[in-house]
């Protein structure tokens, strides 16, 4: 489980795919001392988990799933990632409940800045924008966002000055794809609505009354 508040930017020093898979070495910008194999880091939204660490550098495995449902398959050596190691327990929830779980890729539509900030639209799947409202949050490149604007293809994000400096967000074009993840609380609400009506139709459908006991030839 993550938080949305990248650590740093980490550099690809290394991939390597084999067939639809692929390996990973990053050069991480914190210290690794206390990092172990087995950890999970989030590498642009995407969860990882590290399998080797080897002179500065992390070595992480993504899998053909992963990375046909993110950006992961477009990295090459020299990019840039945003980089956050997985929450541990009595630490700050500053954003919000991030997965690292990528729902699909969003693609910039438009960028421009208001006063030290930046406004970014981003082009959305309409069967994410379900799980999009205004004022509710958006995991963008594993960045925790506020979303202030949606509509049903798009959604509006504001880029603070301290947000611009600590990601890679701002280095992204118009056209460029990236990691969605939307709100993990929103998916199971969904979830448990939905189970609620089958549970309701279910039970309509059993229901034993007078009627249909004389249809069956069991009334007087």
């Amino acid at each position: 489980m993550f938080t949305g508040l990248i650590e740093g930017i980490g550099k690809i020093k290394s991939v390597t795919k084999t067939g639809s898979d692929m390996n990973l070495k990053i050069m991480p910008p914190f210290n690794i001392d206390d990092c172990r194999i087995g950890d999970s880091v989030s590498v642009d939204g995407v969860c990882l988990t590290i399998a080797a660490i080897k002179e500065g550098t992390l070595s992480m495995y993504a899998s053909g799933e992963t990375v046909s449902r993110s950006t992961m398959g477009r990295l090459k050596q020299g990019d840039e990632v945003n980089l956050e190691r997985a929450l541990s327990l009595g630490s700050r929830l500053g954003g919000h409940m991030v997965s690292g779980h990528v729902d699909g890729v969003g693609r910039i539509l438009q960028k421009e800045q208001v006063q030290r900030s930046w406004m970014i639209r981003v082009g959305i799947d309409e069967g994410l924008s379900r799980y999009v409202i205004e004022k509710g949050s958006v995991s963008i490149d594993g960045i925790s966002l506020t979303i202030n604007r949606c509509k049903d293809d798009f959604l509006e994000v504001n880029i603070i000055p301290e947000t611009a400096v600590a990601t890679t967000i701002l280095k992204k074009k118009v056209g460029d794809p990236v990691n969605i993840e939307t709100d993990l609380i929103a998916k199971y609400v969904e979830k448990f609505i939905k189970k609620d009506k089958r549970s309701e139709k279910d039970t309509a459908s059993s229901h034993i009354d007078k009627e249909m006991l004389e249809r069956f030839g069991f009334g007087d």
